[in-house]
């Protein structure tokens, strides 16, 4: 049986959202969510610069890091891809360990995969 964005739980469902909002609102190809092992959440989309490029989900793994998160419970990123990066499964990876769970949605906020950071 598929996952759909109805099946998961409230916080899951919440950290799509805020990712597709930030998406939606900064006009940019993806937008990302990340929720520490306290429950707060950080929210971003890509960071497209000369000197700096960053994928919507590495963003918001940083920002976690600069916040104090030593872990992460859950990742989320919503874009046009089929699937999470390597490197953005890296990130979550590095901060909350290769069981963290990844949530991959389309634009439409729609649940495509979800995959480990491992």
């Amino acid at each position: 049986m598929t996952q759909t964005t109805a099946d998961l739980g409230p916080e899951d469902r919440k950290i799509i959202t805020l990712a597709r909002s930030a998406r939606a609102r900064n006009g940019v190809p993806e937008g990302a969510a990340v929720r520490d092992e306290t429950g707060r959440t950080y929210v971003a989309g890509t960071v497209a610069l000369e000197s700096l490029n960053l994928s919507a989900l590495q963003t918001a793994v940083a920002m976690a890091v600069a916040s104090g998160a030593k872990s992460l419970e859950a990742a989320a990123v919503v874009t046009e891809s089929e699937a999470a990066s390597d490197s953005d499964r890296a990130a979550v990876r590095d901060l909350g360990g290769p069981a963290t769970p990844v949530l991959v949605a389309g634009p439409d906020g729609e649940l495509r995969a979800t995959v480990s950071a491992g």
